[in-house]
């Protein structure tokens, strides 16, 4: 093992050990968190200790709490005890080994089994005043002293020791299957004949930060111009959870200078990269799950699993692909008089599992795209 996780206690009662931080959503499961839990009996003071993993939305600033408005919501949660000994009795892993000799003679080992319809971690992204936790989908593991195992008062944060993981999905094996394609045939006033635009992608997923080529084929047959090509990359956060609050946040957009005359075609690949370098200012922005300031990217497609409940996923992201031609008439009022002819196109963006990993192919599950 790498590296090991661990936070302590402010009493240092207890002290959690994770071997790792992120958890693969495999669609049919989902890795477990194996940890351990150091635990010294004689600062207890006659309490109980116990573990939990919670899946939380977070909508607001922690602050506001303190007028009476609730800014984070349990999605689901399960408590362990581990002292004294109760019922929980993990089959003990490799992981769990190399933790317990970290931990020592006092180390309780625990196993949490994430149930795979729970959203993967998501975090909206903080605007440049904004301080606090960012809002979002995040899970914790937290282990407690407590006389019981959902306590109704808030407990001390000396009696606590608590650290955030992530849930997260890889991209699907490639299928083979072509990418997504769409095509508009526009008439003009005072023109008899139309333009023809194509788009299509080569594929039907791309990894985040790989270059995407929009392939544009254009058939005018008007006496007018096209100026120039726009492409634009939108995002769509749907938040289920707590309102219908749907939004759109545009991540790319980008100019092309191709100049189409009248009774002429064009055919030729545009390539664009969508990365969140290129993002950082706007708020709201949905991202992967972070932890503390790392580094993350622009949020994966939200999979979903047919009869899956959309509200427990609490925020589903989807992408499409705008291509406009910029339709001018000519003569002196040409820029006034411009048109525009648009397609979209669906785009899934995903990381690519690492090395060795098995993950099902794409037609087992279905991609949620919100347009």
């Amino acid at each position: 093992m790498s590296k090991v996780y661990k936070k302590t206690s402010g009493n240092g009662a207890l002290t959690l050990y994770l071997g790792k931080r992120d958890y693969v959503d495999h669609v049919q499961n989902v890795d477990p968190i194996e940890g351990v839990v150091k635990i010294d009996p004689a600062d207890l003071g006659g309490k109980k200790v116990f573990v939990q993993l919670a899946c939380a939305f977070r909508y607001g600033r922690e602050d506001l709490d303190v007028i009476g408005l609730s800014f984070r919501k349990d999605i689901w949660f399960k408590h362990l005890q581990l002292y004294p000994a109760a019922d929980h009795k993990p089959t003990l892993t490799p992981m769990h080994d190399c933790l317990l000799k970290k931990a020592g003679e006092q180390g309780h080992a625990f196993t949490f089994d994430i149930p795979v319809n729970l959203p993967c971690s998501v975090t909206l992204q903080p605007g440049p005043d904004d301080a606090g936790k960012a809002c979002g989908v995040d899970f914790e593991v937290k282990t407690y002293i407590s006389d019981v195992a959902d306590p109704e008062e808030k407990l001390d944060k000396k009696d606590t020791a608590r650290l955030i993981v992530r849930k997260i999905q890889f991209a699907p094996d490639a299928t083979g299957a072509p990418g997504p394609k769409a095509d508009i045939c526009k008439s003009f006033m005072m023109s008899d004949k139309p333009v023809h635009l194509e788009a299509s992608l080569d594929k039907e997923l791309y990894y985040h930060g790989d270059p995407i080529n929009v392939n544009v084929k254009v058939k005018n047959e008007t006496t007018k111009t096209v100026t120039k090509i726009k492409v634009t990359v939108d995002q769509t956060t749907d938040v289920v959870l707590y309102s219908a609050d749907k939004y759109t946040k545009t991540v790319l957009c980008q100019e092309f200078g191709e100049t189409i005359d009248a009774n002429s075609t064009f055919d030729k690949s545009l390539t664009i990269i969508p990365l969140l370098a290129d993002n950082k200012e706007k708020r709201g922005l949905a991202l992967d799950g972070r932890l503390k300031d790392e580094d993350t990217n622009l949020a994966s497609n939200t999979i979903m699993r047919d009869g899956m409940d959309k509200e427990v996923l609490g925020i589903l992201v989807s992408y499409k692909i705008k291509v406009n031609l910029m339709v001018s008439s000519g003569g002196l009022l040409g820029g006034l008089t411009a048109s525009d002819v648009q397609v979209e196109l669906p785009l899934i963006l995903m990381n690519p599992k690492p090395q060795g990993k098995v993950i099902v192919s794409l037609p087992q599950f279905m991609c949620h795209h919100s347009l």
